[in-house]
């Protein structure tokens, strides 16, 4: 490899912010890393992805612990990627939920992932030695699922696939609070790299006919207002649509990745290169978005080896 995956020379510390958007619910965020989604019930505390190592994810815990000495007895897992799981061992939940598809997704991929991810992007894995191996759900849901923390419902739904094929959501419907895992994010580069781009629009058009009056995205800061909701949704929309349109026109001129990869550059650049991780996020996005559109519908394994020689083929 002759040069090194922009997010390898990423090793400055984010700024965590630990927030209230509700009665019930929390986002932490840290300037474009991973966020986190917290629902405190009556009887006990729901955690929305985990963070990407036990020892990262005791942060977490510890603003958990600021508000509430209740139990945490849910970890939810939005996708599968090792970036928002791996972590969840340092909650000693009851339960760890997952969709069905997101469940199939980790017996097929969950070993690939976790190495490759991990070679990416080493500051988003910090104390990765405290990871016990690939977090597996005790419980999976094919489409939707309820859980009643006390008086609170908390609604768990997978509405179709986009940032992977087994994406999960958590609605708090009384209060209009919606955790939606990178199938929204907003204000930083969008990974699509497992992504089904041509469904995609569709499955942000379910979420965002839940109408939110705040949303934790992703990656990206909390929005607290339904415009501000209905604005991050547009984002991820017109990132995906613009990233595939671009492939395909691509595709049917005949281009090489690389030739895809540039021109896409050219046309998305302007609007978004000022994002955190945009740089580390577009040599997987094209290349999944060039996939898609020559028909390979399923996304393919990454792996460390995979990644090398896609950085050479596109530099």
């Amino acid at each position: 490899m002759t040069r090194s995956f922009a997010s390898q020379a990423d090793l400055a510390p984010k700024k965590i912010r630990f927030q209230r958007l509700s009665r019930s619910c929390y986002a932490f965020t840290a300037e474009g890393d991973p966020n986190t989604g917290v629902v405190v019930g009556d009887n006990s505390v729901m955690v929305v992805d985990t963070q990407a190592t036990p020892a990262m994810a005791r942060e977490v815990i510890r603003r958990i612990r600021r508000v509430t000495p209740k139990p945490i007895r849910y970890v939810v897992l939005s996708h599968y990627h090792a970036v928002r799981v791996l972590g969840a061992s340092a909650y000693k939940a009851e339960q760890v939920i997952a969709s069905q598809r997101t469940l199939g997704l980790i017996r097929e991929r969950g070993r690939q992932d976790m190495a490759s991810e991990i070679g990416r992007f080493p500051r988003l894995f910090r104390g990765a030695a405290s990871i016990p191996g690939l977090t597996w759900p005790t419980l999976t849901f094919k489409d939707e699922m309820t859980v009643r923390m006390g008086r609170l419902e908390v609604r768990i739904l997978h509405l179709g696939p986009g940032h992977t094929g087994g994406d999960t959501i958590v609605w708090v419907p009384s209060q209009r609070v919606l955790f939606s895992g990178d199938l929204v994010e907003y204000e930083a580069g969008i990974y699509t790299g497992d992504a089904h781009l041509e469904a995609w629009p569709a499955t942000l058009g379910k979420l965002s006919a839940l109408k939110p009056r705040a949303l934790v995205p992703g990656r990206g800061p909390a929005l607290t207002t339904p415009a501000a909701c209905a604005k991050a949704i547009r984002y991820t929309r017109d990132f995906v649509r613009g990233l595939y349109a671009s492939a395909q026109r691509g595709v049917k001129q005949h281009k090489s990745l690389k030739q895809v990869y540039r021109a896409t550059r050219r046309r998305m650049d302007p609007r978004y290169s000022a994002y955190p991780i945009y740089e580390h996020c577009m040599p997987f996005d094209v290349s999944r978005a060039y996939d898609e559109a020559r028909g390979i519908k399923h996304p393919r394994i990454w792996t460390a080896r995979r990644d090398r020689e896609m950085w050479k083929e596109i530099a």
